[in-house]
């Protein structure tokens, strides 16, 4: 088995999770993406969402939610992906850049317009009462 490494950036509000859509695709998507070498895991985040979303990760806040894996979307059977999952606070203001077309708030009802690794951590959220 394959498995792709990834790092998300878990960002609560409300009880709805920040998620993305990318140009061309229909699922919505956890923000962040895959390290680049030599990358350790907050550099690799805090890169992702700045190129994503415009806003900078407050380092010293940044905490591991958890980490959580699934068969890959878009990807073959077999291909998994692993998500390492970070919250943290922020500075600026959220906007889709980059790959991004569409940025949105999420609530445990549209489960179904993600891929199934993110399906797995909204399930989770949900039991802990983190997502409504």
């Amino acid at each position: 088995m394959r498995v792709i490494d990834k790092l998300a950036w878990i960002e609560i509000k409300d009880g709805q999770i920040l998620s993305t859509r990318s140009k061309g695709r229909t699922k919505y998507y956890i923000p962040g993406g895959k390290r680049e070498a030599d990358e350790n895991d907050f550099t690799a985040l805090s890169r992702e969402i700045k190129e994503e979303l415009t806003v900078e990760l407050v380092e010293e806040t940044v905490n591991y939610f958890g980490t959580f894996q699934a068969q890959a979307d878009n990807h073959a059977e077999g291909v998994d992906v692993k998500m390492t999952c970070y919250t943290g606070a922020y500075t600026g203001t959220i906007q889709a850049a980059s790959e991004i077309e569409e940025v949105v708030w999420l609530s445990y009802a549209d489960r179904e317009k993600v891929s199934p690794v993110d399906q797995i951590i909204f399930d989770w959220m949900k039991e802990e009462g983190l997502l409504l």
